[in-house]
């Protein structure tokens, strides 16, 4: 019946375009042949990729599964943007354990980018994966494939075959045949024999150590660092320091008499010993260079960590993976720890080789933003003076990682832990944090919150606080509420909590030289954390909100004062307009709303902990503020021009 439908519609075009049938039986053609045959592609794509996931064990679930769209739903798979065919594979780190099964990735025909790098693939690369006609991208290291090393398209670009048991020499024909290719690396594999003369005009990226290659580096590759080629004994010439092939001289002759004056067994002796004086002297030599290079080492990495970058005020700035890993330990570089249901799909070793910016220093450590491949961004958080052991700093990560499904939460999506380094993942959200909009330079854009997105944005905190506090238990506290860690959603201005749930974790003295004007009396003096003292600490958040200014205990600016002290002694003077932000003052109709939400600040912040409201009473106040009737109050959009002059006072 469809084929009769199709047949019908043949016809019909090709009556109606008799003037132009070639132009109109080309559009016939596409229409009923090609564009059938391109979703083709994409049901034999989805067919094949099921054959892999079914034919190899993975750790990891990735919900592959026919009845969700390919394109959009299925973990680390994008598709072309008509949508005919996938066009990448990236699957790091999911525990992938098996040989790479044929008649399955390699049926992906219009697949150029392939990632299955950190998992446990073994046995030999299938001939239909390395003959793909669109590949350009192939990621295979850390894995355990073995065999030589086989034909690649010449279109391919960058070849990663590092940390593997690949074997054999390196085929000359089969290198010098990829034209394109801008980065080779084949390091910590089994590789012998030696470097083949080739010639890569686009080469940018060359690493061959750790092999067991011998003989002289080629001329055409000299121009690499000698970094490219350490780890191989047998190698020489530049850019390594051991020349090559020096010619031998002939043993000194001895004296004419020397064999009447020393008989076999002296001379036997006395090469002994020579050797002994030898093998001392070098022994002396190694150790001492060991020693020297753990110094240098150790004054080299001062103050350096596993990520750095320059100020978000000063750009992006690009580095070196081997600057990213001073802290991760080789035999660990894999145990980056994800959540279930995180989306993302990366492993630790990307986030080593990031661009990071860093975007600002904490009480618990530095935040930078980390740019991956496919332009995935997200927040890695590198804490400082955690005092805790791995077991009870993974024990903690999981109940902050149930806490994290709620919409007004940020959620934690990885983490890792070594005896040097503790990293946190978290998503990035692009319009920066409440402090940013508050107190950020106007000269730079910044436009002033008007209040109904300031209640919106107090609301949403309360609930995200309001659900750690009943999800994570009557001991999990959110520890560090303040204006940098309540985050914007750039889509609607909502908010999100951050920073959660870290205290127990953190040297008390070093966590609260911070931002001490958020804290409650009881935690300055006890440094323990409660309900009670978030509830301060939010009413802390509210009062920067209505008044907009920072809260301190050391006053050194005339915008940063001991809120909750400096608006009891206004309120009292019966001077309460004064203590809302000027930017609030160019809106009409709104001040009993500000007056209210004062009111539930100063609720919070009281002395006594037992007299503060919880945030479940909190959050129930706040919604009554925002559902004040919106007819005895005129938009603020349609008041912001107003002249704060005309504005009428409590």
């Amino acid at each position: 019946m469809l084929a009769g439908k199709c047949f019908t519609h043949q016809i019909f075009l090709m009556k109606a375009c008799s003037t132009y049938k070639l132009l109109c039986f080309l559009f016939v053609i596409i229409t009923t042949t090609i564009l059938p045959l391109a979703h083709g592609d994409l049901k034999s794509d989805e067919e094949a990729l099921l054959a892999f996931a079914a034919s190899i064990h993975h750790g990891r679930k990735i919900n592959w599964n026919s009845g969700i769209p390919i394109c959009s739903s299925w973990v680390g798979i994008n598709c072309s943007r008509d949508g005919t065919h996938v066009v990448t594979v990236r699957l790091p780190g999911v525990g992938l354990t098996g040989e790479i099964p044929k008649n399955t990735l390699g049926k992906l025909n219009g697949l150029r980018v392939l990632s299955l790098r950190s998992n446990v693939i073994y046995g030999t690369l299938p001939s239909d994966l390395t003959s793909l006609p669109a590949i350009r991208n192939l990621f295979l290291q850390h894995n355990n494939l073995s065999g030589q090393i086989p034909t690649f398209p010449k279109q391919l670009s960058i070849l990663d075959l590092s940390y593997n048991s690949f074997s054999g020499t390196i085929p000359p024909s089969v290198i010098q045949n990829l034209t394109h290719l801008t980065v080779l690396n084949l390091q910590n594999n089994s590789l012998s024999g030696p470097i083949p003369n080739i010639t890569l005009p686009r080469l940018k990226h060359l690493n061959l150590s750790y092999n067991h290659l011998n003989g002289s580096i080629p001329s055409s590759l000299q121009k690499f660092p000698k970094s490219s080629f350490l780890g191989n004994s047998f190698l020489c010439g530049l850019p390594l320091r051991t020349p090559c092939s020096s010619p031998l001289r002939p043993p000194p002759l001895s004296p004419p008499n020397a064999h009447l004056s020393h008989g076999p067994e002296e001379r036997g002796h006395r090469k002994k010993f020579i050797i002994i004086i030898a093998v001392a002297a070098c022994g002396t030599a190694v150790i001492f260079l060991v020693a020297l290079l753990i110094l240098m080492k150790r004054k080299k990495s001062e103050g350096r960590g596993v990520l750095k970058g320059k100020p978000s005020g000063g750009g992006r700035s690009e580095k070196p993976s081997e600057e990213f890993g001073s802290g991760v330990q080789e035999a660990e570089k894999n145990k980056l720890v994800f959540f279930e249901g995180c989306s993302y799909n990366f492993d630790l070793e990307d986030l080593l080789r990031a661009s990071a910016e860093v975007l600002g220093k904490g009480s618990y450590g530095t935040g930078y933003k980390a740019i991956l491949e496919e332009s995935i961004t997200v927040v890695v958080k590198r804490l400082k003076e955690v005092i805790v052991g791995k077991k009870e700093f993974e024990q903690q990560m999981e109940i902050i990682g149930r806490v994290g499904q709620h919409p007004n939460v940020v959620p934690l999506r990885a983490y890792y832990y070594s005896k040097d380094e503790k990293l946190l993942v978290c998503d990035y959200f692009s319009r920066g944090n409440l402090a940013m909009l508050l107190h950020g330079n106007k000269a730079t854009g910044r436009t002033a919150l008007d209040w109904e997105t300031r209640v919106k944005i107090a609301l949403a905190a309360a609930r995200g606080i309001a659900h750690i506090h009943s999800t994570g238990g009557p001991k999990f506290t959110h520890g560090n509420i303040k204006s940098t860690n309540v985050l914007i959603n750039q889509e609607d201005s909502d908010a999100r909590i951050s920073d959660y749930g870290l205290a127990p974790l953190m040297n008390a003295p070093a966590a609260r030289s911070r931002h001490p004007g958020y804290r409650a009396p009881e935690v300055i003096e006890t440094r323990k954390h409660t309900h009670k003292s978030d509830v301060y600490s939010f009413g802390v958040l509210l009062l920067e909100m209505l008044t907009g200014k920072q809260p301190t205990q050391s006053p050194g600016r005339d915008d940063m004062v001991d809120l909750p002290k400096w608006v009891q002694s206004v309120v009292r003077e019966e001077w309460t307009a004064e203590v809302f932000d000027v930017e609030l003052l160019r809106y009409q109709n709104v001040e009993e709303d500000m007056v209210q939400m004062l009111q539930i600040a100063m609720a919070c912040v009281v002395k006594v902990p037992e007299m503060r409201p919880s945030m479940d009473d909190v959050v129930r106040m706040v919604e009554e503020v925002q559902q004040s009737d919106p007819e005895n109050r005129a938009s603020s959009e349609e008041n912001k021009s107003k002249d704060s002059s005309n504005v009428q006072t409590p």
